[in-house]
């Protein structure tokens, strides 16, 4: 698939989220014209699936078209396959959590949101990304609880408490965001992002000047004139 056809699919999935979102009932009424597009856009990734099968990311898509115009059945279809090539595929994994949301169905959803996080409980850097694709479904609870449990995991790192840190800011808590900032920040001053956004948060931070070694004050000392 070129890179045209995928910007124009990404689209269209934008749209049938969006016009799906603002429905009450259980399947979206979605607009025509957005129907056809998408019908279209459809029948292209399948076109692409005829190419090669294996292709996580066109089932995910796939998959994602499907939910937002309610067809639960084959969205849940699309997505098993895509984990059945890429059983860690954060992103999917997070769409068939909000799949069961959207199905009524919060007990199973917990329990296979659980499922995903109990299988990363001890890779901190694998709940983070788990919990940013939950964040990209809106499903904030379940993202928080990913980076509570990855900080428990390794409370010393600078990513996870960055992290806590912009999901905070997210929520416009900005006592909570600076402190995390200010942690990571400790932990890892190198991090133009973090210093940045605690400049904007009102914090003065200083960037601590790298150590000279004995090497380079040979090199730049001059030698000492001989006298005369």
């Amino acid at each position: 698939m070129n890179a045209k056809v995928r910007v124009i699919i990404s689209e269209v999935i934008f749209c049938v989220l969006l016009v799906a979102g603002c429905q009450n009932t259980s399947t979206p009424r979605v607009d025509q014209n957005v129907r056809a597009a998408a019908d279209i856009h459809k029948a292209e990734l399948l076109k692409e699936l005829d190419k090669k099968w294996e292709n996580p990311p066109v089932h995910f898509e796939l998959g994602q078209l499907y939910h937002a115009a309610g067809d639960y059945s084959k969205a849940e279809y699309y997505y098993n396959i895509a984990l059945g090539f890429n059983p860690a595929y954060r992103e999917v994994q997070a769409a068939m959590v909000k799949l069961q949301l959207d199905k009524g169905d919060k007990t199973r959803a917990d329990w296979v949101a659980n499922g995903y996080m109990t299988q990363v409980a001890s890779m901190p850097e694998q709940l983070l990304s788990l919990g940013v694709a939950f964040e990209k479904q809106g499903l904030d609870d379940y993202a928080l609880k990913c980076y509570q449990e990855a900080l428990k995991t390794a409370p010393d790192s600078s990513a996870v408490n960055r992290q806590l840190g912009y999901y905070y800011l997210n929520k416009n808590k900005k006592d909570l965001a600076k402190e995390y900032f200010i942690r990571s920040f400790q932990l890892n001053p190198d991090q133009p992002d973090v210093s940045g956004e605690l400049g904007r948060l009102g914090v003065a931070v200083r960037i601590p000047e790298a150590p000279v070694s004995p090497q380079d004050m040979k090199q730049t000392t001059k030698p000492a004139s001989q006298p005369k």
